[in-house]
């Protein structure tokens, strides 16, 4: 693929020295409304989540390439990331109608990626929930969607992230051993039909094919895929798109996505880094609502800190350069 000028700076500043991405998310609105709601009576206030968006962000940006936030949360966020990570801005609505299966995008109201770029962000990042077996009518809709957004990066000259989720209109059940079945499938042709140049996305942000704690040698209960068989699996997401792509955490724990990465290291994937956002911060949450702001700091300091750089160090092992992909 080839870049422009303008997104070979942007891709970089979101980037490691070694053109691995290695970026923090929070852009969860309703998944950390539902969060804080755990450990407190009542709605989480505006001012809660912006608050806790801060001090992950004045505390971990040091040790991340880039941080993914939210216009409707995360603005105030955005102020005090180090100076020397980039800055991804998401720019769809949080969730999807849940009386209907088709899960259709829809960009937050008052917002473009002109104004995305206005507030300083090196990329704007779209999620798109993707099922190749839907009927091709819906398809369509959704891939025009995405068009319309690429079209407005390349208008902007910024950087398009497409994070792709998988699903499957008739289960609604992602962690079944019926969809555990389907997910690489589901995954790997998402993939190949939004590597089509005509979309303009410059990095795809996406799940790993296979659900691992059905796979052989992690699985606790049912094994659904041999070692062998999620290998291939891997291997065969890697030779799905020629777009540099990293993967997302989805709410896994640390431990697991990190053997994750070296699993699909192992497997021939040269994937070019991560987005990971629960993995890294969600431990901290019971900590804001019961004991405010000091205890977060030493929550972070300590186990947020050991996440990230644990992760760090194994994606330095396993992820490989997006420049290798790009002219």
């Amino acid at each position: 693929m080839v870049l422009t000028e303008q997104k070979l700076k942007s891709l970089e500043k979101l980037s490691d020295e070694n053109g691995i991405i290695s970026a923090l998310a929070f852009d969860q609105r309703g998944a950390l409304k539902r969060l804080m709601a755990q450990y407190q009576e009542g709605e989480p206030t505006v001012e809660q989540l912006e608050r806790l968006k801060v001090l992950v962000a004045e505390e971990l940006t040091k040790f991340a390439s880039s941080m993914l936030l939210d216009p409707e949360y995360g603005l105030p966020a955005t102020k005090v990331i180090d100076k020397n990570a980039g800055l991804l801005l998401a720019y769809e609505k949080t969730g999807y109608d849940t009386s209907s299966t088709k899960r259709l995008p829809d960009c937050l109201d008052v917002w473009s990626a002109k104004r995305i770029k206005e507030q300083g962000a090196d990329a704007v990042k779209f999620l798109l929930y993707y099922d190749v077996d839907s009927d091709d009518a819906l398809n369509q809709q959704k891939q025009a969607y995405i068009e319309r957004v690429g079209s407005e990066c390349v208008a902007e000259d910024i950087p398009f992230f497409l994070e792709i989720l998988a699903y499957d209109e008739k289960n609604a059940d992602a962690n079944s051993v019926e969809y555990a079945k389907a997910k690489p499938r589901k995954v790997n042709e998402a993939m190949k039909v939004f590597s089509n140049p005509r979309f303009n996305i410059d990095v795809l942000k996406v799940e790993v094919p296979v659900n691992m704690k059905y796979v052989e040698g992690f699985a606790e209960g049912e094994v659904v895929y041999t070692k062998e068989e999620a290998a291939a699996h891997f291997k065969a997401q890697d030779e799905a798109t020629n777009l540099p792509y990293i993967y997302l955490s989805a709410g896994v724990s640390a431990q697991l996505f990190q053997e994750t990465l070296v699993f699909a290291h192992e497997s021939g994937a040269k994937f070019n880094g991560v987005l990971c956002g629960r993995a890294t911060w969600a431990g901290s949450v019971k900590d804001f609502v019961e004991n405010g702001d000091e205890a977060v700091r030493q929550w972070l300091r300590t186990e947020g800190f050991k996440n990230i750089d644990e992760l760090n160090k194994v994606l330095q092992k396993t992820a490989t350069s997006w420049k290798t992909k790009v002219q």
